[in-house]
């Protein structure tokens, strides 16, 4: 037998010294940027992941269904693969607009060469995988303008309209945004006259806000009401900015948001509250950064949806939105529109990305922008990534350019490598094919946010029944916990007075827009609120949770009960996972004074669709589950997993239950620290 082969142990190999020398701690030469990067807050709860067979309809993932990608070699869904939802309410059912489409695409391919002159036209691998112009490929640069102007924005009120360049996403794209607009600031080196600030939502995408601290960037939170972003009143933009405390450093000058299905609440924000914000930046000079991959996710049918699901009158019909100017195509007129629509002034950057809509993993997305700061992130671009991967722009260059000329050619060099069986019409997609794909994708999300809303609505409230009876015996039973009173207390008859209660144990708006659902619990109306613990190893109330802080609180304050709630829920036999409202405030402050702890964002969007129905009743049944938890020990249980690092008793190895697999899977409800 030849084993010569067979790859040398490490230990038994003669090249390699196992007494070497650890490298030297150079940490000392980081820079200042580096030293003040921070782990993801996610960290505690990544062991949760790998429970086995655990659902995602948590994190901000697009559908893996959803994707336009059928197989590794570019096997295409079509663009009518999605039945589309009314783009207004009272609208009839798109469903027959689903029709298949026999000249839409079944296969994409890159040729190696195409003879084709004009490079906003040539599409092969030959000008794809070469280096190219920072600001992107030119066939997907051109079109990615085209629609942007022509299409999603056609009507931007300044000289000539926006530029766009292409990133590599939006998070390249917010990175190089800080990098044009923001000066590094060190304590003790720099004025705190000069110190920046960077305005933004009380909730918000922690990813952006773990970008701009390391900057040295002042967070300034602004508070929102039910509308989004509020312009007036205590906390709202017009007074943050007009009563800044110069000692606090430079007022801000740069506001980074998520306004049409916003991540994490879920609002969309309305044209006038837009115009409201946007005089207050004018007066001001801020730069509004508007980040947006999920614009295209507006849900119509919410409002009314969310009072005939509650049983309250339908609300007052408003007034469709109507563009100044036509897109062309009715789904895009019918979206509340960008910044960009009211920027007189060239002040807004919005990003936008193909994640939500091609797939996460490609990475690539633009930049649109007044041309002057185009061009200045055209010069970042070019001494930092340079263009997006050839390979990916090539793929999505022929997906969407399809009616163009370059494309006959792609389909003969197709024929010529492929087997018949692989010969089949081979068309990409032109641009109302690809308003057509997300015009389908809103339709399902927008079904997926409905069966989990009313799921949600009907399991609010926790509904119990108790003797009229208060004598001090029955109720020094009910400070019991449930098995001690059980089994002391007689059972009552059937026939017994009884006082009903309805504890409300959640309450949320259903989302306008976005992938999620943010739900406020009520844990002040939870038995063991305010009980003391056990084992106490602090003396002051805490306001972190307890996977943070390592020690329990005197008493089990909101933070504490909700982390061990995020905790009961991936144990058996519920098995969702919920991501913790607190990782979305903007500043501890905010994730104090705001009541983060007491959020959970749920998403939709992630999970198979046969799973969205399960996972939101197993949460419901979770929570209610908790509510009846009175043993205090139970809680600090709980709270002990949470701090496990993993082993014996962790999330992910507790005795009895590893390896086993009962095909009960756990539901992601929102942990993915990448959206």
């Amino acid at each position: 037998m030849d084993t010569s082969a067979r790859p040398v142990p490490l230990q038994n190999r003669g090249d390699v010294n196992t007494e070497k020398p650890p490298p030297l701690d150079l940490s000392h030469h980081y820079s200042v940027v580096t030293k003040r990067r921070r782990p993801s807050n996610m960290k505690a709860a990544y062991k949760f992941f790998e429970i086995p067979g655990i659902l995602n309809i948590a994190g901000g993932l697009p559908n893996v269904a959803h994707f336009p990608f059928d197989t590794l070699e570019a096997q295409t869904a079509k663009p009518v693969r999605w039945t589309p939802s009314p783009n207004y309410p009272g609208e009839p059912d798109a469903s027959a607009a689903a029709a298949s489409d026999p000249a839409a695409a079944t296969h994409i391919a890159v040729p190696k060469t195409v003879n084709e002159t004009d490079p906003l036209k040539k599409i092969d691998l030959a000008t794809a995988l070469q280096y190219g112009l920072a600001k992107g490929y030119p066939p997907l640069l051109s079109w990615v303008r085209q629609f942007t102007r022509e299409h999603l924005h056609p009507d931007v009120p300044y000289r000539d309209g926006p530029d766009v360049v292409l990133t590599c996403g939006s998070t390249d794209g917010f990175a190089k945004t800080l990098n044009l607009f923001v000066n590094q600031w060190t304590e003790g080196v720099n004025s705190i006259s000069e110190r920046p600030g960077l305005l933004c939502d009380t909730f918000a995408y922690p990813n952006a806000i773990n970008q701009a601290l390391p900057y040295g960037v002042q967070i300034v939170p602004v508070k929102a009401d039910a509308a989004g972003m509020a312009v007036e009143g205590p906390g709202g933009l017009e007074d943050v900015l007009a009563n800044w405390d110069p000692s606090k450093g430079k007022r801000p000058h740069l506001m980074y948001t998520v306004t049409l299905g916003h991540n994490p609440t879920g609002i969309v924000l309305s044209v006038e509250r837009k115009k409201e914000i946007y005089a207050v930046c004018s007066r001001y000079d801020v730069i509004i950064v508007e980040d947006e991959p999920y614009w295209y996710l507006q849900f119509p049918s919410a409002a009314v949806e969310e009072a005939k699901s509650r049983g309250l009158p339908p609300p007052a019909p408003s007034p469709p939105h109507k563009p100044a100017r036509s897109s062309g195509f009715p789904f895009l007129d019918s979206l509340t529109p960008s910044f960009l629509s009211i920027d007189t002034e060239g002040r807004v950057v919005r990003l936008d990305t193909f994640s939500k809509t091609v797939a996460p993993g490609c990475r690539l997305g633009w930049i649109t922008a007044a041309p002057a700061i185009v061009e200045r992130l055209e010069r970042i671009t070019e001494a930092t990534t340079q263009q997006p991967s050839g390979f990916v722009q090539s793929l999505i260059s022929e997906l969407v350019l399809g009616s163009s000329p370059q494309s006959q050619s792609a389909r003969a060099a197709f024929s010529l490598l492929r087997s018949p069986r692989e010969q089949a019409a081979f068309k990409g997609w032109d641009m109302s094919g690809w308003v057509r794909w997300i015009e389908g994708l809103r339709g399902t999300y927008e079904r997926r946010m409905a069966r989990m809303c009313r799921i949600l609505d009907a399991g609010s409230r926790l509904v119990t029944s108790s003797p009229l009876s208060s004598s001090p015996s029955s109720t020094a039973a009910t400070d019991r916990p449930a098995s001690e009173s059980e089994s002391e207390s007689e059972p009552e008859s059937e026939w017994s007075p009884q006082t009903v209660t309805a504890t409300q144990l959640y309450s949320f708006a259903w989302p306008r827009g976005g992938m999620f659902i943010w739900l406020r619990t009520h844990l002040e109306t939870h038995p063991l609120w305010q009980h003391p613990t056990t084992t106490t190893s602090s003396t002051s109330r805490s306001t972190t949770p307890p996977s943070a802080s390592g020690s329990l609180p005197p008493v089990l304050d909101g933070p504490t009960l909700a982390a061990a709630l995020m905790v009961f829920l991936t144990e058996k036999p519920y098995r969702v996972l919920a991501a913790a409202g607190g990782m979305f405030a903007a500043t501890d402050a905010a994730r104090r004074d705001a009541r983060g702890w007491a959020y959970f964002r749920l998403c939709f969007a992630a999970e198979a669709e046969a799973n969205i129905d399960r996972a939101a009743e197993r949460f419901v049944r979770g929570v209610h589950a908790f509510w009846e938890v009175r043993d205090v020990r139970e809680i600090e249980r709980l709270l002990g997993e949470l701090q496990a690092q993993g082993g014996e008793g962790g999330a992910s190895g507790r005795e009895g239950e590893e390896g086993e697999d009962d095909g009960e899977e756990v539901c992601r409800l929102g942990w993915y620290m990448g959206c």
